[in-house]
């Protein structure tokens, strides 16, 4: 590792396997079909792992659509919050399941997606949500139909529905609440379905979570209703099995230890500055501490404060946590920062880099 250039991110095969293994488990267990949400990890160097345990991708664009298609295969999910004329006939052509996000794009598309099972996004109003920013169940919220009555004058024309109404939740008896008040207001409407995605967010992989509760539950609420369960864990898949590998550029003092490493938050892991959020770094038991920053010229690109075993100097190399999910899919060329490579740790500790990018790259994306 210390011979590739940082920046890079670090996807430990090992660390996603024991994921993989417990999506496994809970397919086995519950009977539901897993997902990998595209919008949150689409580094597709990794889908041949990730292939053999999961049942496909679901995705929120027409280029996710097609990347999920082409690169991971088994059954792929299309939903966006609203489709453009122009690309319709391209994702219903690279799709498995087309599920609208309104009555009208279903209205309006339904014919282009003659032949294929049509979902529909609902939107009970109830959510488990840390974040307003995220919050699909906010007030005036554009995500999903809410109302029954309006549901049940065009659920004759559906094969299913998409219930997405969890944030990172790691509280099995939260999700089990919200589902119960699911079936309380549309219950007669999923008797009538094939299938129901119960979306992502569910922190099921989080060491500690209630997993025979939660494999009862799914398939119980399978049993009752006679469908078919998906579920559609992006961060829950790829939970700790990545890093951005950096190295100290300088390093300094001002009230705090400061040290400016070759990455950014706001390039490379954006949703730290999204939502006021601090990555893993250093170590619980070290006694210096640093705070670590990024290098572009904005004032608050900071990964957070760590703890080192010795002080921190120019080369040193710093591994910062939390790195797999909302990060590569996110990553942009602010400030014409070197964009990190991508490279993989195999189970026997070799690591090979599967993706580097240049100044033609960065050329490329600009006109």
């Amino acid at each position: 590792m210390q011979t590739i250039p940082t920046p890079y991110y670090l996807i430990d095969k090992p660390a996603l396997q024991r994921n993989l293994d417990i999506i496994d488990e809970v397919r086995k267990q519950s009977g539901a079909k897993v997902l990998l949400a595209l919008k949150c990890f689409a580094t597709w160097s990794v889908f041949d792992l990730m292939r053999r345990h999961m049942d496909g991708t679901t995705s929120s664009s027409l280029y996710e659509v097609k990347l999920g298609h082409q690169k991971f295969g088994g059954e792929t999910h299309a939903y966006s919050v609203a489709y453009a004329d122009h690309e319709i006939e391209e994702v219903v052509a690279h799709c498995d399941k087309i599920i609208f996000n309104s009555i009208s794009q279903l209205e309006r598309f339904a014919l282009h997606a003659a032949g294929k099972p049509i979902g529909l996004r609902l939107n009970p109003g109830i959510s488990h949500s840390g974040f307003d920013l995220a919050d699909p169940a906010r007030e005036f919220s554009r995500l999903g139909e809410g109302d029954p009555e309006r549901i049940r004058a065009i659920v004759d024309r559906l094969d299913g529905v998409m219930i997405h109404n969890n944030c990172e939740n790691e509280d099995f008896g939260r999700f089990n609440d919200l589902l119960t008040q699911v079936e309380r207001r549309y219950g007669d409407i999923l008797r009538r379905l094939n299938w129901v995605s119960l979306g992502g967010g569910i922190s099921f992989t989080k060491p500690g979570y209630a997993l025979d509760a939660f494999c009862e539950r799914i398939r119980s609420f399978a049993r009752k209703y006679d469908v078919q369960v998906y579920l559609e864990p992006g961060e829950t898949a790829v939970r700790d099995s990545a890093t951005l590998e950096v190295s100290v550029l300088d390093v300094g003092y001002n009230g705090k230890h400061l040290a400016i490493v070759d990455a950014s938050t706001e390039a490379h892991m954006l949703d730290l500055l999204i939502y006021r959020e601090t990555a893993p770094l250093g170590s619980d038991a070290g006694d210096h501490v640093y705070m670590i920053c990024g290098k572009t010229c904005l004032a608050g690109d900071i990964f957070g404060e760590g703890r080192f075993a010795t002080p921190l100097k120019i080369g040193d190399r710093v591994s910062i946590g939390d790195a797999a999910g909302y990060t590569m899919v996110k990553k942009n060329w602010f400030n014409g920062v070197n964009m990190p490579s991508i490279a993989l740790r195999e189970a026997d500790g070799s690591v090979r880099v599967v993706r580097r990018f240049s100044f033609d790259d960065y050329v490329d994306s600009l006109s």
